[in-house]
């Protein structure tokens, strides 16, 4: 199918499964229809399977967005909590549209559970609650992450996926790679054909020299940690160590800190490289922005990111939470090295060269993901590689030629559809989901500035509304609406006499008020970081950054 079937399709209201091989332009074409949204008032909820895969769509996992988190399964209880839970009930009500990026590294188990919360938050039966869904991915490349004793299972494999009466768009167009011979490789991959010619290929590409500057690609953590810890040592600045900390039952800070990509002892040098780990709820950095220590200042770690912000990197927590309880916490800077990265963070990215050890390969799809992100045969250096990298999942094999067969012919069905009832159709959807007339994108974000987030949060605290509440109202967390009161405050579009009543709400004592300030003053910043290791870490970041509005 080719790309401007597939967007017709989209803007039908359809729910779709846009798929097809690395480099088919999924990505582009998804962009393209979040555009064709916004510019008719519609805001399409953006989601991916992994962190790093939100971050290329500008989107969140569909774990935090679904409230499932890292949960295994739905227990009567949690669809009870969700269903009470105002803030998730608000997210979905409002939701038209709902993207799942890397839809291949989704079980048919985590793909059952987003479906059974939202029908238990909008309280109905209809797969997804009757939202437009669109899944993208191509099951060719990473499965999921699969522990001991799980079975591997993928997102077809659910019962919703037949329920939503998916429109399969397999795209067949490339736009990644335009030499032949790195696209015969990889077409051999996905339809087995792999013969001598590919493999003499491949060992033509084998060197023992890495060129400098350009990513390592991996397949085992321990390898990536290797040479990260190798550059690093190389370097001779003064090294920074950041220890994590944690709270909580030993079981489950365990199980969280298993779902992180920041390590608990995190060693950074100047010049080091260097990737954030974390969304910034001030939009400042995202999960996967790639950047360069630069300096340190009040031992925290200055960094310039790779599109040209300088960044002081406070610390920062995850947490897991359960009926608005706080269960466990871990507090981390939010980087790790980034001189190598593994085969599964790479995953959507294109690169020009990649220096690339495949000898450990382990995984289905593995070695397609990794080839298939160099730009052409000439970018691929290997320092070697097993007869994993020809593997692909027989379940996936069986199932793309029926997703090819169901593409061609929905193709032909939408040749000899009636242009102007296609635009009927459109127009009713456009209708149904609450959209209007397109409107130039620029002029919607200009009448979104009229009213900017923080004005938003200026209004609610005005009517002085708790944390918890405006956070609730506004579907964000509570850090993120007292860094709001304080630009608020800063730009004296609000006084300390308006947020007064913040302060009763806080549940310390003068005497505990008065210590905070004391450690501000000595410690001579306005940082977070050093004023709690003044005061011994008794104070949560959230104590200090609400005293913080007070004493400044």
């Amino acid at each position: 199918m080719k790309q401007d079937e597939a967007f017709t399709l989209l803007t039908m209201g359809k729910n779709v499964f846009l798929t097809g091989a690395a480099g088919s332009g999924k990505t582009h074409l998804l962009n393209n229809y979040i555009l064709w949204l916004r510019e008719r008032g519609i805001e399409p909820a953006i989601t991916a399977s992994t962190g790093i895969a939100a971050t290329h769509i500008g989107g969140v996992t569909i774990h935090s967005w679904s409230g499932i988190g890292i949960k295994k399964k739905l227990s009567i209880y949690d669809l009870d909590f969700i269903e009470q839970n105002e803030r998730l009930v608000k997210r979905f009500k409002k939701t038209q549209v709902l993207i799942i990026d890397e839809i291949s590294m989704l079980s048919a188990e985590t793909l059952t559970m987003i479906n059974q919360s939202i029908q238990a938050g909008l309280q109905s039966h209809e797969p997804f609650g009757g939202m437009q869904v669109i899944f993208c991915g191509d099951f060719f490349q990473l499965p999921p992450v699969v522990r001991g004793g799980e079975t591997l299972t993928f997102a077809f494999q659910s019962p919703v996926w037949n329920e939503l009466a998916l429109h399969v768009c397999y795209l067949r167009e490339q736009h990644r790679q335009d030499d032949g011979i790195l696209l015969d490789l990889l077409g051999s991959i996905r339809n087995n054909t792999i013969a001598d010619k590919h493999i003499l290929k491949l060992e033509k590409r084998i060197t023992d020299t890495s060129p400098e500057n350009i990513p390592h690609l991996y397949t085992h953590n321990a390898d990536v940690d290797y040479l990260n810890n190798e550059r690093l040592s190389l370097l001779s600045s003064q090294p920074y160590n950041f220890e994590m900390s944690a709270k909580g039952s030993k079981k489950r800070v365990e199980a969280l800190k298993k779902g992180l990509l920041v390590p608990e002892t995190l060693t950074l040098k100047k010049g080091a490289v260097v990737m954030f780990v974390k969304n910034d709820p001030q939009g400042w950095f995202v999960n996967g922005t790639l950047g360069t220590v630069i300096d340190f200042k009040d031992s925290l770690p200055l960094v310039k990111t790779h599109d040209g912000k300088t960044l002081t990197v406070e610390y920062a927590s995850w947490a897991l939470e359960e009926n608005e309880k706080t269960l466990a916490e871990v507090i981390q800077i939010p980087l790790r090295l980034a001189w190598a990265i593994t085969v599964h963070k790479s995953q959507g990215i294109t690169l020009d060269a990649a220096y690339m050890d495949l000898s450990k390969t382990f995984v289905e799809g593995q070695g397609y993901v990794a080839l298939s992100r160099v730009k052409s045969l000439e970018g691929l250096h290997l320092k070697g590689f097993n007869a994993g990298v020809f593997t692909r999942n027989k379940h996936v094999a069986r199932v793309d030629s029926v997703f090819k067969t169901g593409s061609e012919r929905l193709s032909r069905r939408l040749q000899i559809t009636n242009k102007k009832r296609i635009e009927e159709i459109s127009d009713e959807f456009i209708e149904r989901v609450g959209g209007h007339e397109p409107r130039p994108i620029e002029e919607i974000k200009e009448a979104k500035r009229k009213k900017s987030t923080f004005e938003q949060t200026q209004v609610l605290a005005k009517k002085k509304m708790s944390l918890k509440d405006i956070a609730r109202e506004r579907g964000m967390t509570k850090g993120t609406i007292v860094s709001h009161i304080e630009k608020l405050l800063d730009e004296k579009k609000l006084t300390k006499t308006n947020i007064k009543y913040i302060r009763r709400e806080m549940k310390l004592t003068d005497k505990d008020f008065k210590a905070i300030a004391k450690a501000f003053k000595k410690e001579d910043t306005w940082k977070l970081a050093p004023v709690r290791r003044a005061l011994k870490n008794k104070y949560s970041y959230d104590t200090l950054r609400i005293a913080r509005l007070f004493i400044k």
